[in-house]
C-alpha cells in the first residue's frame, strides 16, 4: 500500500502538504509492508471512525501531531526519578522534555506543581493517594519515633505505620451518583487501601446536596474528599467543596479526569475551577484534554515532595515518548481556538439536552451544565443500556452503556447511556448538527425491537435490533453528517 504517493496524487498542491499527515502515512507505509495485520487494524479503525457519530464523553481525537510525538526513539529509555534526579543515566533529553510539559502544565492550570509521568488516571490517583498518606500520616509518625526515613524503621514500627496508613478513611461520589470507581468503588483498590465511603446524589433533584454532603463529612471526618465525576452531568462548586473539608481538616482532592480541558480553556472558572481550591488535582490527558492517553497530578508545594516519589511509591518507569506528546497537547491547549472549542463544547452539550427535553427524553438531573449527558433508556425507551448502546452503534452511533441515579440494572446492563460532545465538536460541529444527532439517537431507540426469542424474563438481556429499511436510512444520514466534517481529512485512504 503506498499511502504516501496516493496522498500526493490527490493532493492538489505540494505547498498544501501537512508536513505531519506525511509522516502519519509514511509510517502507515512502513507497517503495511512489514506488519500488514497491524497496519490494517489501524486503517480500518481510522475507517471505522469516520463513518460513526463518536459520542463516547470520555474519547476526543487528537492532533496528529501528538500521535506522532509518541511514535519515537523516546520510548527507548529509562528515566526513572524525576528531573535531573534521575536512577539512569543517559536522561539528558527526557529531562529537557519533562520539563517542558510540566512547566506548560503549570501555566494552564495557574498551580503551584504538575507531575507529568502517571500512565493513566487510575495511576494518577494512585500517586495522590499514597502522597496524601506519605505527608499527613507516614512522615507525622517518623517525626513521633525521631526517624528520617522508613529504612530507618524496625519491622514492627514499619508494621504500626503501616496499619494506620490502611486505617485511613475517603469519601468519593458513589458510581450510581456519577462518581468513577477509583473513588472507593467496592471492586477497586482504593476501597482495598482505604475504608472507603461514598456520598450520594439527592434522589428527588439527582443534584449533589452540599448541605447534606456537608454533614456527611462532618459524622465520616474523612483524610480525603474526593471532588470529581465520570458521568455527574452538572459543575461542581469547588469553592464550597474547600470548605466542607476545612470543616473537617479533609485533604481536598479533585479528580478532573472529564473536564479538564474545559478548565484549561476556560468554559469552567471561578467557583468550578479546581485550581485554586484543591490540594491535589488529577487527570487524564486524553479526554478533553484532547491528548494522547495519560494521566497527570498537579498540587499544592507541601505536597509536591511526594507527588513526585510516584516512582518508586506507585508507578514504575516513565513513558517518556508519551510525555513528549503530552507537551504538544499541553501547548495546543494554550491556543484561543482551544478556548473556543471549549465553549462551543458546552454549547453542544446542552443543545443535545434540550433537544432530548423536547421529546420527553428523561435525562439524569433533567439537563447538564458541563460536556456530557445521561439518558435513562428504561424509563424512556423500555431498554437496558447495554441493548441502546448495541443498536445505536448498529446505526453508527457509538455511545456507552451507563448507570443511572439508583440504577437497578446494575454496572453491567445499566439502566443509561452516557452521551458526550466533545468529539463531534472537535470536528467542527455546532448547535445545528447536535439537534440533528438528537434526532437519530431517539429514532434508533424508538424503534429498536428485540429479538425473537426473548421472554418476559431475559428482556432487558436480550438483543436489540432496528429493522433493515431504518438502519438503512439513519446510517445513510449519518454518512451525509459526517462528509461534511471529515476527520483527519489530511490523511488519504482508500
Amino acid at each position: 500500500m503506498d499511502f504516501l504517493n496516493r496522498y500526493f496524487l490527490n493532493t492538489p498542491s505540494k505547498k498544501d502538504h501537512n508536513k505531519a499527515a506525511i509522516a502519519y502515512l509514511a509510517a502507515l507505509d512502513h507497517l503495511s509492508e512489514h506488519h500488514k495485520e497491524i497496519a490494517d487494524a489501524i486503517i480500518q479503525e481510522l475507517k471505522d471512525q469516520r463513518s460513526c457519530l463518536k459520542l463516547i464523553a470520555s474519547e476526543n481525537y487528537s492532533s496528529l501531531s501528538t500521535q506522532l510525538a509518541m511514535g519515537n526513539l523516546l520510548t527507548d529509555k529509562y528515566a526513572e526519578g524525576v528531573i535531573k534526579k534521575r536512577f539512569y543515566a543517559g536522561c539528558d533529553n527526557i529531562d529537557t522534555v519533562e520539563v517542558i510539559a510540566a512547566e506548560r502544565l503549570k501555566k494552564l492550570f495557574n498551580v503551584d506543581h504538575a507531575y507529568v509521568q502517571p500512565h493513566s488516571g487510575a495511576d494518577a490517583n494512585l500517586v495522590a493517594f499514597w502522597a496524601i498518606l506519605t505527608e499527613k500520616i507516614q512522615n507525622k509518625e517518623l517525626e513521633k519515633l525521631s526517624k528520617k526515613t522508613v529504612n530507618d524503621l524496625s519491622e514492627s514500627e514499619h508494621e504500626a505505620i503501616r496499619q494506620i496508613m490502611l486505617n485511613q478513611k475517603i469519601m468519593g461520589m458513589a458510581l450510581d451518583s456519577g462518581g468513577h470507581l477509583t473513588h472507593g468503588f467496592k471492586m477497586n483498590v482504593s476501597s482495598k487501601i482505604f475504608k472507603a465511603v461514598s456520598y450520594k446524589i439527592d434522589p428527588q433533584t439527582e443534584l449533589l446536596d452540599y448541605k447534606a454532603l456537608a454533614d456527611q463529612v462532618k459524622k465520616e471526618k474523612p483524610l480525603i474528599l474526593i471532588a470529581g465525576y465520570s458521568s455527574y452531568p452538572r459543575l461542581l462548586d469547588f469553592a464550597a467543596l474547600r470548605e466542607i473539608a476545612d470543616s473537617v481538616g479533609a485533604v481536598l482532592m479533585g479528580d478532573i479526569a472529564h473536564f479538564a480541558g474545559l478548565v484549561a480553556g476556560k468554559a469552567i472558572a471561578g467557583d468550578f475551577d479546581p485550581s485554586s481550591f484543591c490540594d491535589v488535582i488529577t487527570s487524564t490527558t486524553h479526554k478533553t484534554l484532547r491528548g494522547p492517553r495519560g494521566g497527570l497530578v498537579m498540587c499544592k508545594n507541601w505536597l509536591k515532595e511526594s507527588v513526585d516519589k510516584g516512582c518508586p511509591l506507585v508507578l514504575g518507569g516513565p513513558l517518556p515518548h508519551v510525555i513528549a506528546a503530552k507537551a504538544v497537547a499541553f501547548k495546543e491547549a494554550m491556543e484561543p481556538s482551544f478556548r473556543e472549542w471549549s465553549a462551543q463544547v458546552l454549547k453542544n452539550a446542552k443543545t443535545l439536552a434540550e433537544s432530548f427535553l423536547k421529546e420527553n427524553v428523561k435525562l439524569f438531573s433533567g439537563g447538564t451544565d458541563n460536556h456530557l449527558i445521561v439518558i435513562d433508556c428504561q424509563k424512556s425507551f423500555g431498554l437496558s443500556g447495554r441493548q441502546a448502546e448495541g443498536v445505536l452503534r448498529g446505526a453508527g452511533i457509538t455511545v456507552n452503556r451507563n448507570m443511572v441515579p439508583y440504577d437497578q440494572n446494575g454496572a453491567w446492563y445499566t439502566s443509561g447511556i452516557r452521551i458526550g460532545s466533545p468529539a463531534m465538536t472537535t470536528l467542527g460541529m455546532k448547535e445545528a448538527e447536535m439537534k440533528e444527532i438528537a434526532s437519530f439517537i431517539i429514532e434508533v431507540l424508538k424503534n429498536a425491537k428485540f429479538s425473537s426469542d426473548a421472554t418476559n424474563d431475559s428482556r432487558m438481556k436480550a438483543s436489540c435490533y432496528l429493522e433493515e429499511n431504518t438502519k438503512t436510512k439513519i446510517k445513510a444520514q449519518i454518512q451525509e453528517l459526517l462528509k461534511k466534517f471529515p476527520l483527519y481529512p489530511e490523511i488519504v485512504i482508500e
